[in-house]
């Protein structure tokens, strides 16, 4: 298994994050370091219960459905929260599903302290995931849409998730199994498609 730049990149900034606050909160439930708090409780995808549980980070979960009985039931769309009031706020594959992105953008940055952080990940080449009647599946999302949905944060930074080989694997049959991935990856890095635009989707680091 390699290290993926975008891997070490998350890391980075969820470790940032830890460090210098007590509170995380998760919109989406998109973590899932936890069975009781998030819809698909799964350890292989609890990218930061290490850090959150070993630095005792109040770990807060909305979602804007009470059935997998979040913290605070929410429309990313509406927040139910003052103004100036989140430090940390991770996001993770929700934007895709709401109607108004414009809106949701909106409403991180109203709800972030001044030098609070967001983290989010959105899709850009991904197949169609919407499910039942719990969220539809609207948008991709490419570095120009991005540039202007975060206009209002100081600071926006990306992060590509998977070069072009590695992210025509992951929408085959093949990408089932981690060693074509890995064997992609590899070919990806070695032709400089790491630097290309076709990526399954983005890592995206703002400050307020």
């Amino acid at each position: 298994m390699f290290k993926r730049p975008w891997e070490s990149f998350f890391d980075e900034r969820i470790g940032r994050m830890c460090a210098t606050s007590s509170r995380v909160l998760d919109i989406g439930a998109g973590l899932r370091i936890s069975k009781e708090y998030g819809n698909r409780e799964d350890p292989t995808r609890a990218w930061i219960g290490d850090i959150v549980q070993s630095r005792k980070v109040d770990y807060v979960v909305l979602d804007y459905v009470d059935t997998y009985h979040p913290h605070i039931v929410g429309d990313i769309q509406d927040l139910p929260l003052p103004d100036d009031s989140e430090e940390n706020i991770v996001c993770l594959a929700v934007l895709e599903h709401v109607e108004n992105p414009f809106k949701s953008f909106a409403e991180l940055h109203r709800v972030l302290k001044p030098g609070g952080k967001c983290l989010l990940y959105v899709p850009f080449l991904f197949y169609y995931h919407a499910e039942g009647t719990y969220y539809k599946d609207y948008w991709r999302f490419t570095p120009d849409s991005l540039s202007t949905l975060t206009k209002p944060f100081s600071t926006m930074e990306l992060a590509s998730v998977r070069g072009a080989f590695e992210t025509l694997v992951r929408l085959s049959p093949l990408g089932r199994w981690n060693f074509f991935l890995d064997m992609a990856f590899l070919l990806d890095k070695m032709t400089g498609k790491l630097a290309s635009k076709q990526v399954s989707g983005y890592y995206v680091w703002l400050v307020k």
